[in-house]
């Protein structure tokens, strides 16, 4: 009997955006593979469901996925969740879906949709995103200036996460790159203070300054006007 691997997406801050599909599926399962069991655990504990927590992170993942194979091994139905939304967007879901398919390839695997940052943000950016590219979480150092450059030269809009940390450095980075090219940030999405902001890089970390850099954030620079644009 060969198992099932079910990637789930979860809230990306409001819990009451998870799906049914999704509940069920959590409910179903022998065992759920998450980010942080802290993290699931409220999510479970919302919609009174008890499974086994696996942890399976961006750290030690290569060790942790092996050992997350053993149930699909075994016949299991095994859900994967990151901590916030759709699974393999800048966590270790890749990994783990290239490992099953690889080691394991009579394991069925099925996605369950539902919420992403990434769509959120697009949803409500205002700026141009029929054509987009995303770049997740901008690198700290090695090839820092080559993502950056990136964003200023690019013709389509590009869309990155940033933390808290950096955000207001990034924005900095950004200034003499892309003069007065538009640019939004999306904090906190879905959540009690959900903020959208939109101008200049100079107006945003203005209005960030004036704000909160508290939470997560989406940003979306405009892309190189070209003829065909105008």
């Amino acid at each position: 009997m060969s198992g099932k691997l079910s990637v789930v997406a979860t809230p990306i801050g409001n819990l009451e955006d998870i799906t049914l599909r999704a509940l069920r599926t959590l409910r179903e399962c022998d065992v759920i593979l998450c980010e942080d069991t802290r993290v699931t655990s409220k999510l479970l504990a919302r919609y009174e469901i008890r499974k086994p927590l696996q942890r399976c992170d961006s750290e030690m993942v290569r060790t942790q996925v092996e050992r997350a194979l053993a149930p699909l091994r075994a016949g299991q139905h095994v859900a994967y969740v990151c901590d916030a939304g759709t699974p393999g967007v800048s966590d270790p879901g890749p990994l783990l879906v290239r490992t099953v398919l690889r080691e394991l390839p009579d394991v069925q695997i099925e996605v369950i949709p539902g919420p992403s940052a990434l769509t959120a943000f697009v949803s409500i950016a205002g700026i141009r995103v029929d054509r987009f590219l995303f770049l997740g979480f901008l690198p700290l150092k090695k090839h820092r200036k080559d993502y950056l450059r990136r964003i200023a030269e690019s013709e389509e809009t590009i869309i990155c996460y940033e933390s808290p940390h950096r955000i207001l450095k990034t924005l900095r980075e950004l200034i003499p790159l892309l003069g007065d090219r538009e640019i939004v940030v999306g904090r906190e999405l879905t959540k009690l203070h959900e903020t959208m902001y939109r101008g200049t890089a100079t107006n945003v970390i203005t209005q960030l300054e004036q704000g909160s850099t508290k939470g997560e954030f989406v940003v979306g620079v405009a892309g190189v006007k070209t003829k065909a644009d105008e």
